[in-house]
């Protein structure tokens, strides 16, 4: 940062002032002092739109200076509460008075007189709603802002010398008359004594000077930053992190301190009072500013006898000191992290709510910025096109990253370093970090020159390298991987660090000067950085800048001084020796900033205060009224960027906030131009040649047709487009279109698209817009007067459809795509806008093998519309890409289809293989799936079959075994009635009749032939299924009652054995005969359980005491047996017979009841073609066994 005195107010009839307070929030200046003494003034800036000049450089009146009378004493305190606008002042007797702003003046509007002591410190709370007033005699009054008291406390023993509240207000600090700090809470309660650390060593009576706490409204420098300042007047100093810090920063400043204070963002702390001049009797008024780490930025001499008090402005770009009976202004420059790269203005600033630093991209030609947030930033710097952000890292202490970004903030590269980068410059290759004792170099790669970036691991040498300050490099040397520990020390037995620090750094692609704290300079040459030279400069250097030529060093000293050096020019010094590098004694004070022009070694532009100087060498320009921080220098223009008002509104900069001014010799030129004529004009750029006067000289030259001077112009600034322009221009015979073409050329499209209409040349004008892209402009000029022709309008059309669809309107591009009948973006649009509708519509409107239909066709796959990818792709004859697109889709039985209809013989081999797949995968359901929509109907049910057989050895409910088997018997089903359909379309073209009489045989014929080994699969397909169902209805019948149905269905099931297990099948019909007291059934079926040869001897024993048990009150005799009559031979036969003994009759049964079907008519299923009884089915709407609807 730099500071300096920009301003001085005296105060009437030499009244002495004692302290002085700015208003943050509304700008009011209160000053108190001897007598009585109350002012309040406020500084105001002109502002407006017309005011060209703004920030600090802009002209300040007082546009109030009010005295406020009501204090006899002398005034020792005052304090603002900027949220509720209102002035709280104490005198030397204790009166207190509180004052408001009514109608811009201030009055009274409390009063408040103790009479017992005086009051030694007044402090709001961070929101403005409480405040606390100590008195030296330890009493203290916490009151609210509407003035009532809210506690108050005598601290008795205690003299109390200043107050401050803790950022939340939950705390109080006091400072005592004997240097001490008492903690308290918010209700007056005593918590504990602050440690003080920066007093050791010192003797003899010592005071509190400040004790002031930053509340953070603007954020922080970094996480965890020191922000509470105590500081006594002997120039001890404690900067802590709060209340208990074992480990605060200690300062000594070496002076008498009055007062100190916080910047509003809490990164600079002003320490104001005297110090003892060097090597004389008399005390300097100073103010010393210092980072929260305790680093000392700048020191500012205040002339007059004593001061007494500081207070910052709102936005911290000036300070307020009062001394003696005057009140100085400085400005304060600070040291914003920012940089200027292709266009682009990089700045950073903090947030509140957010702990990192935001850092803007904002790119000033488009007005467009990104936003980007960084951790622990350190540093910023730009060259070029690219920018370099130093930050802190995370996960490592002592680790640095330099992260390479472009102008819209992508990370590029990064390395990680460790070092602390306090000094960061860049040159179009390189990027030159230094610490206080070592440099390091980064030659990072241009990713404009490489096709791809080498992601290296290792660091490759060459592209790094580091060298410790006190090394002596010959660049000759192999080398090396960086070694980071080499930065700490050079040699075994040497201490860490320098004897004299790095304080400053500057390269060129030639060059790296290193600037020291003792002034030494020490040059390497780059990029091998070998140690040229070593030069003693008479001054600490600051800031360092070569110019393009690297042939001149800029320097500018830790007092704002700037001096030049030429490093290669031979003088002789006082000693008659021959030397290399002047120090040449020009020199200007104030400097703050400067840029040395980019093409011509002799031109810079600095600023000095509020002043932009710009010399030519070393002889200024008038100087122009500008605060802006340089961001490039070229072509005789400049351009600055006024940090200060885009940091009121960081996050919205306007293009206002770039100031661009050209030098001298472009306005002359511009001037004579204008007013005097081409001819003295060209003398004088003869007379001061540069390629930006040449060329303004060109361009007004055309503006005049002038074409042999335009064209002697463009040769002397070398631009070869102007030159074939020119000759384009002499060969055009007509005056107008040439007025036209040259408008064209200076981008007054409007002004020669008008000259072309008059011309009666609509041609020219379309082919002008055309060319800018103006498509809008284009129909219109082609639908007004003769208009164009129909290719000319569907160009346009399609271009502007092209306009809404890179703007993803696709809705819009659809209209004009239709109108310029462009199928292919047509075509996309309805894709975007998944109009499917639409699609199917331009596959039906394009003719057969149009090149579109096979896109279209993958749009349609892509979003799972088979039907309709299937048509598109017939459409275009391929038969191949439809059946893969089928596959995809897993829709075999369309891939099937078309393969059969357009003999593919592929198909089959594929679906065997996807199949084996799956069934590698154990993915049997999905193998089954498949087969099943490929018409592989029998391949399906085996394997449908197969599962159930696994599910039942495992012991899985009988409901769930029905299903599978029920679907494994409507497969073959499905499997009879394709083959009958095969035999069908084969017997086609054979007559009609003979087809008929014959499809069914020849359906079972092609069965045969084609399962002989799954015959026994084919023709049992339902006897699972059949098998548990009747399992399940006798269970059901013999849960319901119904014991006799029970036991007929459990007798049904005996042929079923091979299916489910006898032991279930004799125990269900045994406990079901039991039931029905069928103790003969029930007796057959006990010995058949206990005739089974897979129960051991153990698992029989309990059926056989079942057995004895239940035969032993029951003789085993059916009670009564149920006779029918045989349809057949009339015989008599048991009612659950399922065949006839004397006939060998088989007689169906019902699959509703069980029972064998005696009668002739009967229900049949459609479906699984199984039988029930005909009245008995009629109360059931869906078939039993299969589920089909009835």
């Amino acid at each position: 940062m730099f500071v300096y005195l920009s301003k001085k107010i005296a105060i009437p009839n030499n009244t002495r002032l004692r302290c002085v307070s700015w208003n943050k929030e509304h700008g009011y200046i209160a000053c108190g002092g001897e007598d009585g003494l109350l002012k309040v003034l406020k500084l105001e800036t002109q502002t407006g739109k017309d005011m060209k000049v703004k920030g600090l450089a802009a002209p300040s009146n007082l546009s109030m200076n009010q005295s406020l009378e009501g204090h006899s004493g002398a005034v020792q305190c005052v304090t603002w509460n900027e949220h509720y606008q209102k002035l709280t002042t104490s005198d030397q007797y204790g009166l207190i008075i509180v004052w408001m702003l009514y109608k811009g003046s201030w009055y009274e509007e409390m009063i408040n007189n103790r009479n017992k002591s005086v009051v030694r410190g007044m402090k709001w709370n961070a929101d403005g709603q409480k405040i606390c007033i100590v008195y030296e005699d330890g009493a203290v009054i916490v009151g609210s802002v509407d003035g009532n008291r809210i506690w108050g406390k005598e601290l008795r023993g205690l003299q109390l010398a200043c107050v401050e509240w803790s950022p939340d207000g939950k705390k109080i600090l006091f400072g005592m008359l004997n240097g001490e700090v008492h903690i308290f809470d918010n209700t007056g309660n005593f918590i504990t004594k602050l440690q003080v650390h920066c007093l050791s060593n010192v003797t003899g009576a010592i005071h509190i000077a400040g004790l002031q706490w930053y509340n953070g409204l603007n954020g922080y420098v970094e996480a965890n930053c020191p922000c509470f300042a105590l500081c006594f007047d002997n120039g001890r100093c404690q900067i802590m992190r709060q209340e208990v810090d074992e480990n605060p920063i200690l300062i000594d400043t070496g002076m008498h301190v009055a007062q100190i204070g916080w910047n509003h963002s809490g990164n600079v702390l002003a320490v104001a009072g005297s110090q003892h001049a060097m090597g004389q009797d008399k005390e300097v008024n100073v103010v010393q500013f210092y980072t929260p780490f305790g680093e000392h930025l700048r020191t500012l001499k205040v002339p007059g006898k004593q001061m007494y008090a500081c207070s910052w402005e709102g936005g911290s770009l000036r300070i307020a000191l009062a001394v003696d009976s005057f009140i100085y202004f400085a400005n304060i420059r600070p040291d914003y992290k920012w940089g200027y790269c292709s266009n682009t203005v990089v700045y950073s600033f903090t947030k509140p709510d957010r702990l990192e630093h935001c850092v803007i991209f904002w790119d000033t030609k488009n007005n467009e910025k990104y936003v980007k947030y960084v951790k622990n930033l350190i540093a910023v710097t730009a060259f070029g096109d690219y920018c370099c952000l130093a930050t802190k890292a995370d996960e490592m202490v002592g680790h640095y990253v330099l992260v390479l970004c472009n102008s819209i903030g992508t990370p590029l590269d990064s390395k990680y370093i460790e070092m602390d980068p306090m000094y960061l410059t860049m040159t179009k290759t390189h990027i030159i970090t230094a610490s206080k004792e070592a440099f390091y170099t980064w030659q990072f790669k241009n990713p404009k020159k490489l096709a791809t970036l080498e992601m290296a691991t290792k660091r490759k040498a060459g592209s790094e390298r580091l060298y410790h300050i006190d090394d002596m490099p010959s660049g000759t040397a192999p080398q090396e991987d960086v070694d980071f520990s080499k930065a700490f020390t050079m040699l075994k037995g040497r201490l860490q660090g320098t004897e004299d620090p790095i304080c400053c750094i500057s390269a060129s692609d030639k060059t790296l000067f290193v600037g020291r704290e003792s002034g030494t300079l020490n040059r390497y040459s780059m990029p091998m950085l070998a140690l040229t030279h070593k030069y003693a400069l008479n001054c600490r250097p600051h800031q360092l800048a070569l110019n393009c030529t690297s042939s001149r060093l800029a320097i500018i000293d830790i007092a704002g001084v700037l001096t030049f050096f030429d490093p290669d020019t031979r003088v002789t010094d006082e000693d008659g020796r021959e030397v290399v590098g002047e120090h040449l004694k020009f020199e200007r004070k104030d400097v703050w900033d400067m840029r040395w022009a980019e093409d011509n070694s002799e031109l810079f532009s600095m600023m000095e205060k509020t002043r932009m100087y710009i010399f030519r060498n070393l002889d200024p320009e008038e100087p122009i009224l500008c605060s802006g921080y340089i961001c490039q220098f070229n072509d005789l223009q400049i351009k600055s960027v006024l940090l200060d008002e885009i940091m009121k509104d960081p996050e919205n900069p306007t293009k206002e906030e770039m100031v661009e001014m050209e030098i001298k010799s472009l306005r002359d030129t511009r001037d004579l131009l204008e007013k005097v004529g081409i001819a003295d004009a060209q003398q004088f750029i003869e007379d001061n040649p540069h390629p930006r006067l040449w060329r303004l000289l060109a361009e007004s030259s055309l503006e005049q047709l002038n074409l042999k001077v335009a064209e002697t112009a463009f040769v002397k600034c070398k631009d070869f487009q102007g030159i074939e322009f020119v000759k384009r221009l002499g060969n055009l015979q007509n005056e107008t279109m040439k007025q036209a073409e040259v408008a064209a050329y200076f981008r007054r499209f409007e002004e020669a698209e008008k000259i072309y209409v008059e011309m009666d040349r609509r041609d020219l004008a379309v082919n002008l817009r055309k060319k800018l892209g103006d498509w809008f402009r284009v129909v219109q000029l082609l639908k007004t007067g003769s208009g164009g022709d129909d290719l000319q309008l569907e160009e346009a059309w399609n271009a502007i459809g092209d306009y809404y669809a890179d703007r993803q309107k696709w809705q819009q591009a659809v209209t004009y795509y239709v109108q310029g009948r462009n199928q292919e973006r047509l075509s996309e649009c309805y894709y975007m806008l998944e109009d499917y509708s639409g699609l199917e519509k331009m596959v039906q409107a394009l003719p057969e093998n149009h090149k579109l239909l096979p896109d279209i066709a993958g749009m349609f796959v892509s979003v799972g519309m088979c039907k309709q990818a299937v048509e598109a792709y017939i459409r275009c004859n391929r038969v191949k890409a439809a059946i893969d697109s089928c596959v995809h889709l897993n829709q075999w039985n369309t891939a099937i289809e078309l393969a059969k209809s357009h003999n593919v013989r592929e198909i089959d081999s594929l679906l065997a293989k996807y199949a084996s797949h799956l069934l590698e995968k154990n993915k049997i359901i999905n193998a089954i799936e498949l087969y099943r929509k490929a018409g592989h109907y029998f391949d399906a049910a085996k394997l449908l079959f197969k599962i159930a057989d696994d599910q039942m050895k495992q012991g899985s409910k009988p409901l769930y075994l029905k299903k599978l088997y029920v679907l494994g018997g409507l497969l073959i089903e499905q499997y009879h009635e394709m083959m009958k359909l095969t035999s069908r379309n084969k017997g086609k073209n054979a007559g009609k009749k003979a087809v008929e009489a014959t499809s069914a045989l020849a359906g079972f014929l092609e069965e045969d032939s084609a399962a002989m080994s799954d015959t026994k699969l084919i023709d049992s397909a339902w006897r699972g299924a059949e098998a548990y169902h009747f399992y399940i209805m006798a269970q059901r019948q013999l849960h319901d009652g119904y014991v006799d149905a029970a036991m007929r269905t459990a007798l049904h099931l005996r042929e079923y054995e091979d299916i489910i297990n006898p032991v279930d099948i004799y125990s269900l019909l045994a406990l079901c005969a039991c039931a029905n007291k069928a103790f003969g059934t029930c007796s057959k079926a006990f010995i058949k359980l206990e005739s089974i040869d897979v129960l051991s001897p153990e698992q029989r024993q309990p059926y056989e005491e079942l057995a004895l048990e239940i035969f032993t009150k029951h003789s085993p005799k059916d009670n009564r047996v149920n006779r029918i009559e045989c349809n057949s031979c009339a015989s008599q036969i048991p009612d659950w017979s399922t065949s006839c003994p004397s006939c060998d009759t088989k007689f169906p049964t019902c699959i509703v009841t069980g029972r064998p079907i005696m009668e002739y008519e009967y229900w049949l299923c459609s479906s699984c073609k199984h039988r029930a009884i005909q009245t008995e089915i009629s109360q059931k709407s869906t078939c039993p066994l299969c589920h089909v609807k009835v």
